[in-house]
């Protein structure tokens, strides 16, 4: 689908976002969450964003330019218990600021693990998406890892956390090994 998706640069201030203006449809979610697999996936490369198996990696904003239509941008993952409180402290601001002073952000990709419910942190995510009038999707992250009956669950778990949201338009499943979900994330992408 997409022919040169392309990294662009790390970001650590606001004051250091790309000069070129396109829409920017944002990654967010926790640490360990899979959102550079998810890139990776969604895009068929394979080294596109670093993965890696130790949670809380991602620490600056990471821009992708797709075929020179949009960004991807990767913000940092929140809720990694072993960085330091001043660690988390600064990951947190950047991600605020950013949501606040990017005026291209055209949509949210707010992941979750399925295999867990929703957090504190989740909510609180989805209440500054809101707050910041950012249209958004939770994609329900990893569900290879559940059989049918605990992915009934997680939706189910999911839609107790957020029932403001309609589940039908509001909420995706992906899986990045058996590809479940891909057309369907490809879908809202093509909007851009």
């Amino acid at each position: 689908m997409y022919k040169n998706p392309r990294f662009i640069k790390s970001v650590y201030s606001v004051k250091e976002l790309p000069a070129e203006q396109k829409p920017e449809i944002i990654l967010c979610g926790r640490s360990n969450v899979g959102k550079s697999t998810f890139i990776n996936s969604i895009l068929n490369r394979r080294n596109l964003a670093k993965t890696s198996s130790t949670p809380g990696k991602t620490r600056c904003i990471n821009y992708y330019d797709i075929d020179g239509r949009f960004y991807l941008v990767d913000l940092p993952g929140y809720g990694y218990a072993k960085a330091s409180e001043s660690e988390r402290l600064k990951w947190a601001k950047l991600v605020n600021e950013f949501i606040s002073y990017s005026k291209n952000i055209a949509m949210a990709f707010h992941l979750i693990d399925s295999r867990h419910n929703p957090t504190y942190l989740d909510v609180k995510l989805n209440q500054m998406l809101i707050l910041n009038e950012i249209p958004f999707k939770i994609i329900l992250n990893k569900i290879d890892k559940l059989n049918q009956s605990e992915l009934v669950h997680a939706k189910r778990k999911a839609a107790e956390f957020f029932p403001e949201l309609n589940f039908q338009d509001d909420f995706l499943i992906y899986s990045s090994v058996t590809k479940t979900g891909k057309n369907q994330v490809l879908k809202v992408l093509s909007q851009f």
